[in-house]
């Protein structure tokens, strides 16, 4: 399980002293935990790697925007510590599919899906979620998606 890796990686972190890495485990911790509570009322039970997976993937993502906007205010030494923080998160999720990868994927589910305009893409992005979904960078999928829909 992640949620037990994190775990045993922050314990790690804090005996060996490195204190930017067992601030970013215990804020991902703070992330996971916030997401249970949240879980306690809603319908359903959701697998506790999915769940820790998809709040990994939003933490990626918030990191990869404020690195951005701190690069373009200027602010490196800001988007340093976001970089460093995001390397800890990716450590976690599962590897990502390259861009030949994706393609494959994105071919597959439109043949699957007898797939042939534009209007069939949220369908496709659905199906590529499904079967893909901590593996794919979304934002960038979409884009691959529509080319190949066109």
């Amino acid at each position: 399980m992640i949620r037990e890796t994190i775990k045993q990686e922050t314990i790690a972190a804090m005996k060996g002293g490195n204190k930017e890495r067992t601030a970013a485990l215990r804020l991902i911790q703070a992330k996971i935990k916030d997401r249970d509570i949240e879980q306690r009322t809603a319908k359903g039970e959701v697998n506790d790697d999915e769940l820790v997976t998809d709040v990994l993937m939003k933490m990626a993502k918030q990191r990869k925007e404020s690195i951005a906007m701190y690069r373009d205010g200027g602010r490196e030494e800001l988007a340093a510590q976001e970089e460093a923080e995001l390397a800890v998160i990716e450590e976690f999720l599962p590897k990502q599919m390259d861009e030949a990868e994706t393609r494959a994927a994105i071919d597959q589910v439109k043949t699957d899906l007898s797939a042939a305009d534009i209007k069939s893409m949220g369908k496709v992005m659905a199906e590529l979620k499904a079967r893909h979904g901590a593996t794919l960078d979304m934002t960038r999928t979409s884009g691959w998606v529509k080319e190949a829909l066109q």
